[in-house]
C-alpha cells in the first residue's frame, strides 16, 4: 500500500510539473477539464460493489474516462484531473485508507496509459476514425490491464485466495465488461472529434452502461452464490461429525466471505472455530474468540424446527450487512448443517452399538475377557497364518472345587472370584497373549511366537503362580486353586484340535493330582479310534446310524412296567454296536449336539407313540446333555417334536445328570423353568454321586429323583449306602418327587428297596435296554400271564404286609407314576 501511494506520488508530481507549461487558457480548456473531472468522479461513484469479509471493494468506470480524457486533453492535466475526480468521489464514500489506495490505483493507471501515448509519439492524437479505434484499442488495453495487476492482488489478499486464481475468477465477465467499456470510450471519442461540447452527454450514457452491466454481473454474483451453496450443502453429506463440522467451517467461511466461522454444539458442549484455511479451536465453549466485530448467529434447528443443536456464527472483523439473498443462503447453509450433524450423530451412535454388540459377542460378560468364539477365531487365525513367527501353544485353566465357593458363599461371591481370576491372569500374560474364560471355571490362554515348545510349560506355570496368593472376597481370604492344561498347537486338525489337546492336558493334571501337565499322545484318552470316530459324526448323524435301546422302569411292588429310558446306540457299519462312553463327549463337542439330541428324541417319542397305540401309555425318559441347556432354543425345539409326534409333554421325562456344574447360569434356569411349565417332567440323574446334592435340588425345579446304581449295589454290604439311599426316600417323600432306583440286579436288591420305601427301579432284574420292538412284545407277552408286567409282585392281592415304621408316609410313591 505504501509503495503504491508513492508511485501514484511520483506520476502526480511529474504531471504538475508538465502541467505548468500547459495552463488552461480559454473557456474551452476549462469547461473540458471540469467535464473530465465531473465524469471520473460520476464514474468513481457509480460502481459494482464486492464485499470480502469486512471489506468492501469495487469495480467502476474510471479507465473509460481516463481513456476518453486522454483523447481530448493533454496526458498531465489527465493524470492530475484523475486524482482529483477520484477524491472528489471517494471523499464521502470511503474511509481514508480506502480512498488512498483508490486515488493511487487510478492515478497509477492513468500514467500507465499516458506512457503509452508517449510512445506513440507523433501518432497520437490519431486522425482517422480506424486510427482512433486502433490507437485507442491500445491505450485502453494498457489501462485496464494495469486496473487488474493492480486490484487482483489486493483482491486476492483479502479473500485468502491465490492470485493467479483471482484473476481467473470470473475473467470472460471482465474481459465483456472491459471491451463495452472500450466501446463506450471508442464512440465517445469520436463524437467528441465533431463536437467537443458533447463530453457532457457522456456521464448519462456511462450511467445506463452501468446499470446494465452492473444487473448482469449481479445475475452472475447470485448464481455463483447458489453454486456455491449447493456445493458446500453436498460436501456437508458425510458421516463423521468431525468432518462434517471441519467441512461446514471452511465452506461457510467461503461462501459468506467470513472472516471466522464459529459452530457450537450445545448437547456436546463444543466449540469449533476457524476459517476458509482450516479449523484454529476444536474444544469447550468456554475460550473466547480472536476476531472482534459484527456476530451474525443462526439457530441449528433443521426445517422442521424440532431440535436445536446449536448455533453458527459467522464473525466478521468490521461492520457488515448481509443482503436479504445472503441472508436466506446462511438460513439454507445452517439447516443443511444441521441435517448433517444430525446424520453424523446417528450414524456414530449405530457405530457405536455396533462395536458394542461385535464386542460382546467376543468377549465375556462378566470379566470382559475374550469368549471360546473369540478364542477360536483368533486360534485359527494364528494358525492359518503361514507369516507367523514363533510357536503357538494353549493353556487351558480349571479352578478346582470352584462350586463349593457358590454354593456356601452364593452366585455372587463366585462372580467375584471369576472377575479376580480374570485380573490375574490378564496380569500375568504377555502383550500378545490371548486371555479366555470358556465357561463357568474355564480359563484359556492362547501363547503366540514362543520361541520353542518348551517355554510354554514356563509361561503357564508364571500363569498359575498369579492364582497362588489368597483372593480378598468381602474380608475372607479365599485360596484358589487351579489345574493347567498345555498343548502346542498340532500339525492338523487346526484350533479345534489344540482345544482338545490342553483339555485332555488339564484332565490328565487333575487326575493325577498336578497343578500342570502337558500333552502327551500316548495318554490321550482320545485314541485313535476314538479321533477316527469323531470324524465320522456327522457321516453317522445323515445316515441314520444311531439308535435307541429301552431299559424298562419298574413298579417294584408289582412288577408293572411304569415307564422307559432311552438309552442311544451307535451302530457302525464297520465296528458294530458302540457304547455311548465313547462316542458322547465326541458329540458334544462336534457341534452335533442338536441335531444328534433330536434324532433320538424323535426315536424315543415314536416308540412312546408306538406303545400307546398298542396299550401301553408309558413315559419315556431321554438324558439331556448340559451343553443343549445352554441353547434357548431348545425347548422349543422339544415342544415342537412332541406335537409333531401328537403326545402330550407329560409322557416325556428329561434326566438331568448331577455333574449339571452349569445349571447356575441363567439360560439354563429359562430353559429348564420352560419346560416345567409347559408340562415336560424333569429327573435328576445319580442323584448322590455328587457333593452338591441339595444344592441342585433346591434350584434346579425337577419331579423325579434317580438313586445311582453305585449306592443299590453297596446298599447289602455297605451302612452308608442304605443310609444315603434311605435319606434319599425321606428327601423324596418330603418334596413329593418320584424316586427311582437304578441298577437293581436281584431280588434281594429289589425286595430291600420297596420295603425302604422306593416305588420304582430299572435293572438287569427286569430286562436289559432293548430296542422299542422288542420291549413292545415283552410287554404284550408280560410276566406270569399279566401283560405290562416284567417280575411277578412281590406280594399277593389282598396280603397284609407288615413294613417298617419308616415306610409310613410313603405308599403314595408305590404306584410311582413320573
Amino acid at each position: 500500500m505504501f509503495t503504491l501511494v508513492a508511485c501514484a506520488t511520483v506520476v502526480a508530481l511529474v504531471a504538475l510539473f508538465s502541467t505548468r507549461k500547459q495552463l488552461p487558457n480559454s473557456v474551452g480548456n476549462i469547461v473540458t477539464i471540469t467535464s473530465l473531472v465531473v465524469t471520473i468522479a460520476l464514474a468513481t461513484v457509480i460502481k459494482t460493489p464486492l464485499r470480502i469479509r469486512s471489506t468492501t471493494l469495487a469495480f467502476a468506470w474510471v479507465e473509460t474516462a481516463i481513456v476518453i480524457g486522454l483523447a481530448v486533453a493533454p496526458p498531465s492535466w489527465v493524470i492530475l484531473v484523475t486524482g482529483i475526480g477520484v477524491a472528489f468521489g471517494s471523499v464521502t464514500r470511503l474511509a481514508p485508507i480506502k480512498m488512498a489506495f483508490a486515488i493511487a490505483k487510478h492515478t497509477l493507471v492513468a500514467g500507465g496509459a499516458t506512457v503509452a501515448i508517449l510512445l506513440m509519439g507523433d501518432a497520437w492524437p490519431p486522425r482517422e476514425p480506424l486510427g482512433i479505434v486502433l490507437l485507442l484499442g491500445v491505450v485502453y488495453l494498457v489501462a485496464a490491464l494495469l486496473d487488474d495487476v493492480l486490484a487482483m492482488p489486493v483482491i486476492a489478499l483479502a479473500s485468502g485466495t491465490p492470485i493467479s486464481r483471482q484473476f481467473r475468477v470470473d475473467l470472460d465477465l471482465r474481459v465483456a465488461g472491459f471491451a463495452v467499456r472500450f466501446v463506450v470510450a471508442a464512440c465517445t471519442v469520436l463524437i467528441l472529434r465533431a463536437d467537443p461540447r458533447l463530453l457532457l452527454a457522456v456521464p448519462p450514457l456511462v450511467l445506463s452502461l452501468h446499470l446494465a452491466y452492473s444487473t448482469r454481473v449481479r445475475t452472475r454474483t447470485e448464481q455463483q452464490a447458489w453454486q456455491r451453496l449447493a456445493r458446500a450443502t453436498d460436501a456437508l453429506n458425510v458421516v463423521d461429525l468431525d468432518q462434517v463440522l471441519t467441512t461446514a467451517v471452511t465452506e461457510a467461511a467461503e461462501l459468506f466471505s467470513a472472516d471466522e466461522v464459529e459452530i457450537e454444539l450445545r448437547d456436546r458442549g463444543r466449540t469449533v472455530r476457524g476459517n476458509a484455511g482450516g479449523i484454529a479451536y476444536d474444544g469447550a465453549a468456554s475460550e473466547p474468540s480472536t476476531v472482534n466485530g459484527r456476530v451474525m448467529p443462526v439457530a441449528l434447528e433443521g426445517h422442521d424446527r424440532a431440535v436445536d443443536l446449536g448455533v453458527l456464527r459467522l464473525r466478521f472483523a468490521g461492520p457488515v450487512e448481509l443482503s436479504e439473498r445472503e441472508q436466506y443462503t446462511l438460513r439454507t447453509f445452517a439447516s443443511a448443517l444441521c441435517t448433517a450433524v444430525r446424520n453424523a450423530q446417528a450414524y456414530a451412535e449405530l457405530a457405536r452399538i455396533a462395536d458394542e454388540h461385535a464386542y460382546a459377542a467376543t468377549h465375556d460378560a462378566l470379566t470382559g475377557l475374550s469368549n471360546r468364539r473369540h478364542l477360536l477365531d483368533e486360534g485359527t487365525e494364528q494358525l492359518t497364518n503361514r507369516h507367523a513367527e514363533g510357536v503357538t501353544a494353549l493353556v487351558l485353566i480349571d479352578l478346582n472345587h470352584f462350586k463349593e465357593v457358590n454354593d456356601t458363599l452364593g452366585h455372587g461371591a463366585g462372580d467375584r472370584v471369576l472377575t479376580q481370576v480374570a485380573d490375574r491372569l490378564r496380569g500375568a500374560a504377555r502383550p500378545d497373549d490371548l486371555v479366555a474364560r470358556l465357561g463357568g471355571d474355564e480359563f484359556a490362554v492362547l501363547l503366540r511366537g514362543l520361541p520353542a515348545p518348551a517355554v510354554a510349560a514356563h509361561r503357564a506355570e508364571a500363569l498359575l503362580t498369579a492364582l497362588h496368593e489368597p483372593l480378598d472376597l468381602d474380608g475372607m481370604r479365599i485360596s484358589v486353586e487351579a489345574s493347567g492344561g498345555i498343548a502346542v498347537a498340532p500339525a492338523s486338525g487346526g484350533m479345534p484340535e489344540l482345544l482338545r489337546r490342553a483339555d485332555v492336558a488339564m484332565y490328565q493334571a487333575k487326575r493325577a493330582g498336578q497343578r500342570i501337565a502337558t500333552y502327551a499322545p500316548t495318554r490321550d484318552t482320545a485314541d485313535l479310534g476314538r479321533l477316527t470316530l469323531g470324524g465320522e459324526l456327522p457321516r453317522a448323524v445323515a445316515d441314520h446310524e444311531f439308535t435307541v435301546n429301552f431299559q424298562p422302569i419298574v413298579d417294584l411292588g408289582s412288577g408293572e412296567v411304569i415307564g422307559a429310558e432311552a438309552l442311544a446306540r451307535w451302530h457302525h457299519p464297520t465296528h458294530g454296536m458302540i457304547d455311548p462312553l465313547r462316542f458322547i463327549e465326541a458329540v458334544e463337542r462336534s457341534g452335533l449336539l442338536p441335531a444328534f439330541a433330536e434324532a433320538i428324541l424323535d426315536q424315543a417319542l415314536i416308540a412312546a407313540g408306538s406303545w400307546r397305540d398298542a396299550g401301553f401309555d408309558l413315559p419315556v425318559s431321554v438324558n439331556v446333555s448340559p451343553r443343549s441347556l445352554l441353547d434357548a432354543r431348545f425347548p422349543g425345539a422339544v415342544l415342537a417334536r412332541l406335537r409333531a409326534h401328537d403326545l402330550p409333554p407329560d409322557r416325556l421325562v428329561l434326566e438331568l445328570t448331577e455333574t449339571l456344574t452349569l445349571s447356575q447360569l441363567d439360560v439354563v434356569d429359562r430353559v429348564l423353568s420352560r419346560l416345567r411349565d409347559s408340562g415336560v417332567r424333569l429327573a435328576l440323574d445319580d442323584f448322590g454321586t455328587g457333593y452338591s446334592s441339595l444344592s441342585l435340588l433346591s434350584r434346579i425345579p425337577v419331579h423325579e429323583l434317580k438313586i445311582d446304581r453305585s449306592f443299590v449295589t453297596a446298599m447289602e454290604s455297605a451302612a452308608e449306602a442304605a443310609a444315603v439311599i434311605r435319606s434319599t426316600l425321606d428327601l423324596g417323600r418330603s418334596l413329593d418327587l418320584t424316586v427311582v432306583a437304578e441298577g437293581v440286579e436281584s431280588e434281594p436288591q429289589r425286595r430291600a428297596l420297596w420295603e425302604l420305601g422306593c416305588a420304582a427301579g430299572q435293572g438287569h432284574l427286569f430286562a436289559r435296554p432293548l430296542p422299542s420292538g422288542t420291549l413292545l412284545a415283552a410287554l404284550q407277552r408280560g410276566a406270569g400271564g399279566r401283560p405290562g408286567a416284567l417280575a411277578p409282585p412281590l406280594h399277593d392281592a389282598g396280603a397284609v404286609i407288615r413294613l417298617p415304621g419308616r415306610r409310613t408316609g410313603g405308599s403314595r410313591n408305590r404306584t410311582a407314576t413320573p
